[in-house]
């Protein structure tokens, strides 16, 4: 099973070649939709949340206020790390167990898709990683035409990320996005051409075909070991 990792900064287009993977049959795993889950109201991430930060952040119905616990930890580096110290275990386990789905499903190929991964060191688990680049002016102008923010909370938005220069340092797959849709299209198609490549044998033996096969050689040289005594 190969696991593509899947990553950029806040306001590059990660989440377009995201959906250009699904649309070309690939399966994607998406931290923050994740994310999302484990923060309705009452799970157990919802609970260390509310606990931490206080219910301020609570919208009439309860469930969180998301942008106005964005803008907390976005402004204060601290509480962004309890945050991501209290809910990383809940995300880990949903990336897992929808990996596993997949697994089942007998997938060969998925996009495992975290903003966070080299911060979270899920770059670990994953290969090749593809990193979706944008120049910073742009990142910055996209971001604030996107959430209608000022320059000011776009650029806080942006530093609290690892920088895209470093990220692409520590790419196998460069995904420059600085032009248009159509040319992230064109890009996107030597990208699929990569990551649709054959797996190797150590990817294979990792994938559900290949534990059957496993399985099955054990079982006849079971059979055949005890026919020669």
């Amino acid at each position: 099973m190969r696991i593509v990792g899947l990553t950029g900064g806040i306001g590059s287009g990660k989440s377009s070649v995201s959906n250009l993977f699904k649309a070309h049959g690939i399966p994607v795993v998406d931290a923050d939709v994740i994310a999302h889950d484990v923060l309705k109201k009452g799970t157990a991430g919802w609970k260390k949340v509310v606990a931490a930060f206080g219910e301020d952040i609570l919208l009439p119905d309860g469930e969180v206020d998301r942008p106005k616990l964005g803008r907390i930890v976005f402004s204060d580096p601290q509480k962004r790390q309890i945050l991501n110290r209290f809910l990383a275990p809940y995300i880990s386990s949903g990336i897992l167990l929808e990996v596993l789905k997949l697994w089942m499903k007998g997938c060969k190929i998925i996009v495992l898709d975290v903003p966070l991964l080299f911060e979270a060191k899920m770059d670990r688990w994953t290969n090749p990683i593809a990193v979706v680049w944008v120049d910073p002016e742009t990142q910055l102008h996209r971001l604030m035409a996107r959430d209608g923010t000022t320059e000011e909370d776009a650029k806080s938005r942006i530093n609290s990320q690892m920088s895209l220069d470093l990220k692409r340092t520590k790419a196998d797959i460069l995904i420059d996005n600085t032009g248009s849709l159509a040319d992230l299209n064109e890009n996107f198609q030597k990208v699929l051409v990569q990551v649709t490549r054959p797996l190797t044998w150590t990817e294979f033996a990792l994938s559900r075909q290949g534990a059957i096969v496993a399985s099955i050689s054990i079982f006849l040289g079971i059979i055949i070991c005890r026919k020669c005594l």
